[in-house]
C-alpha cells in the first residue's frame, strides 16, 4: 500500500455485495481506510447514484462495511432530491474511502454534474481519499467506457460512451458475460483495453493501473495484435 499522498481509484467489475461475492476486495478496501484514518475510526462514504439512490443497496454497504470491518458509514444521496452543497461537502471531507455503487452509469454521471457532487468527487480524490466502485462506479473514471445504460428500441444492448476521463483507458465491467461483444468493439476500434470480470478489480494509482485483486474473478488487458486479441490477466497486488 503507498503513502498517504497517492490518488488511489479501486475499480471492480461486478458482483454481488450483499451475498459478499466481493468480501476479498472489501478487506482490501477497509484496509486502505484505517491505514488512511489512523488513529481515528475509519469513515466509508457510499454514493448510490447509480441505482437511483436504492436504500437498500446503502444497508447492505453499511451491514458489510461497518458490521464485518468496523468503519463508520454515510451515505450521499442526490438522484431525486435538491443538494444542500455545504452538508455534503462536509460527508466527503470526513470520508477515508468514498464507494460509487453499480447501476445506471450515464444517468449517474449526469445526475452528478447536475447536482454539484462532481468537484466535490475531483477534490477528494486529489487530497488522496481512496475511491473506488462497482460496475457503473468502477467504470465512469476512465475516457471510455462500454455501458449497458444506452439500451435503444431496435435492440442495441451495450455502447460505447464517454467517462469522465480522469483514467485513460477503454474498460468494460462484467466482462465475463460481455466478452465477445466487447472483444468485437476493441478488434475494430482501439488498440488496448480493459476487461473486468465480476469479483475482480483494478487498483488505480497515480493514474496507472498497478495491478489487481480477485474475490473469484480475472482482470484483462486486452490488446490488439493484427487481426487478434492478446490477453493478459493482471498481476495481483
Amino acid at each position: 500500500m503507498s503513502g498517504a499522498g497517492t490518488k488511489r481509484i479501486i475499480a471492480i467489475g461486478g458482483g454481488e455485495l450483499r451475498e459478499k461475492a466481493t468480501l476479498a476486495i472489501d478487506e482490501y478496501l477497509a484496509a486502505l481506510a484505517k491505514a488512511r484514518a489512523g488513529e481515528k475510526r475509519a469513515n466509508a462514504l457510499f454514493i448510490p447514484t447509480a441505482s437511483h439512490d436504492f436504500m437498500p443497496y446503502y444497508n447492505t454497504f453499511h451491514k458489510v462495511y461497518t458490521g464485518i470491518f468496523d468503519l463508520k458509514t454515510d451515505v450521499a444521496l442526490c438522484a431525486f432530491r435538491e443538494v444542500d452543497l455545504e452538508k455534503m461537502r462536509a460527508k466527503f471531507e470526513k470520508a477515508d474511502l468514498i464507494y460509487v455503487g453499480g447501476g445506471d452509469t450515464v444517468f449517474m454521471m449526469n445526475k452528478w454534474k447536475e447536482c454539484g457532487l462532481l468537484p466535490l468527487l475531483l477534490e477528494a480524490y486529489e487530497r488522496g481519499v481512496i475511491l473506488a466502485g462497482l460496475s457503473a462506479g468502477a467504470i465512469c473514471w476512465f475516457s471510455d467506457i462500454y455501458t449497458d445504460s444506452l439500451k435503444t428500441e431496435d435492440g442495441v444492448q451495450y455502447a460505447m460512451f464517454k467517462g469522465l476521463g480522469w483514467i485513460k483507458g477503454v474498460i468494460s465491467p462484467h466482462y465475463g458475460a460481455r466478452m465477445l461483444d466487447f472483444d468485437k468493439v476493441v478488434c475494430y476500434n482501439y488498440d488496448c483495453a480493459y476487461g473486468l470480470e465480476d469479483c475482480a478489480a483494478i487498483v488505480i494509482e497515480n493514474g496507472e493501473i498497478v495491478g489487481s485483486i480477485s474475490s473469484g474473478g480475472t482482470a484483462w488487458k486486452i490488446e490488439r495484435e493484427g487481426e487478434k486479441l492478446k490477453k493478459t490477466a493482471l498481476m495481483p497486488i
